[in-house]
């Protein structure tokens, strides 16, 4: 019978703990992300469009600006591309410009469906994601990345513009969107209709 010595008994079992650890951390990432995108930012898009008619969502203060039409276009594009087609595997459609560009009203409730059924497929293909191949690299939009630089740069990217949306909606609206309750002193979510 031989023994190990404390260095190699140490290593064997600590292994373990710290791929266990690291699967902790890749999970936490993945449903953090998926928090973000579906709880957070996409309850709050919804209820700028509610305050919003057809034309205020495609009003632009300059030839320069964006609508917030051309922004949730945007926003569904860019999560198409990096995470449905990206990490999912579903092809590639985008044509990133057209985003940008259109200029014809669509109306609120197609926007609507639309930012929903890409964040239905955004969140599917992160629930089903193999969260061990975060650190997999992917060809997405002509350049090199891993999956974990794919998620994170959505999940920035949607806040970025979520707060860009929420800025004309205050303009356009004249109203204070109440995302939080702060009458007892804590802040209270309210956007998703619960407290």
């Amino acid at each position: 019978m031989s023994l190990r010595s404390p260095d190699s008994f140490d290593s064997c079992f600590m292994q373990p703990t710290h791929q266990s650890n690291a699967d902790s951390v890749s999970h936490a990432f993945v449903e953090q992300a998926r928090t973000f995108l579906s709880k957070e930012y996409l309850p709050k898009l919804e209820r700028c469009l509610e305050q919003l008619s057809d034309e205020q969502i495609w009003w632009r203060a300059n030839s320069e600006s964006n609508s917030i039409g051309n922004l949730l276009l945007h926003l569904c594009g860019n999560a198409r591309q990096w995470i449905v087609s990206g990490l999912g595997g579903a092809s590639d459609e985008r044509l990133r410009q057209q985003e940008f560009d259109q200029r014809e009203t669509i109306p609120r409730a197609e926007l609507l469906t639309l930012l929903r059924q890409t964040m239905n497929e955004v969140d599917r293909v992160l629930a089903d994601f193999d969260q061990e191949g975060l650190l997999r690299s992917y060809q997405i939009q002509g350049t090199t990345t891993t999956a974990l630089e794919a998620i994170f740069h959505v999940t920035e990217h949607f806040s970025m513009h979520t707060g860009q949306i929420i800025l004309l909606t205050k303009l356009l609206a004249q109203k204070d969107m109440k995302f939080y309750d702060f009458s007892d002193g804590t802040p209270q979510k309210t956007v998703d209709g619960s407290q």
